[in-house]
């Protein structure tokens, strides 16, 4: 198997939107607007948010595999440490029938590479349930003291 990781480009946002429709509405059966609204509206999102979503891509013998995103984000500084930015891993997924080849490691290791050599102060990841044991292989630590708050809908 030839597995190729790297960092997508703006001509990689169609692909990325059906790869992230299949995904979520074809796989999870999520709710969703037709897929031609999605598509030209994932494509549009890619470009506004090029500055702080880092894409990154797996081919399989030259057929896309898998992706990854990494969010930036600044924190306020503080005396001690000025620069603070910080990371959020995103929307990890390989696509059914290559999963456990290694791919989901290849695509967190270049995601931890780029954060890394961009020096961030840490990098979040929320996890579903059959990633867990693949984030702590890669360092991550079980975080006690992370909380999420949603607005109630009435």
């Amino acid at each position: 198997m030839r597995l190729t990781v790297r960092q997508a480009t703006m001509q990689d946002a169609p692909a990325l939107a059906r790869l992230n429709w299949r995904w979520r509405v074809e796989e999870r059966g999520q709710p969703g607007p037709d897929r031609a609204s999605f598509l030209d509206f994932f494509s549009t999102w890619m470009a506004d948010h090029r500055s702080t979503h880092l894409a990154f891509v797996a081919e399989v013998e030259d057929r896309l595999a898998g992706m990854a995103w990494l969010m930036l984000a600044s924190r306020v500084p503080t005396p001690t440490r000025m620069d603070r930015r910080t990371g959020d891993i995103q929307s990890v997924y390989v696509v059914p029938e290559l999963r456990g080849d290694g791919i989901g490691a290849a695509l967190l290791d270049a995601v931890l590479t780029q954060a890394r050599d961009r020096e961030l102060e840490h990098v979040t990841v929320h996890s579903g349930e059959r990633a867990v044991s693949l984030y702590l292989r890669s360092g991550f630590r079980d975080g006690q003291r992370w909380f999420q708050w949603r607005p109630s809908i009435d």
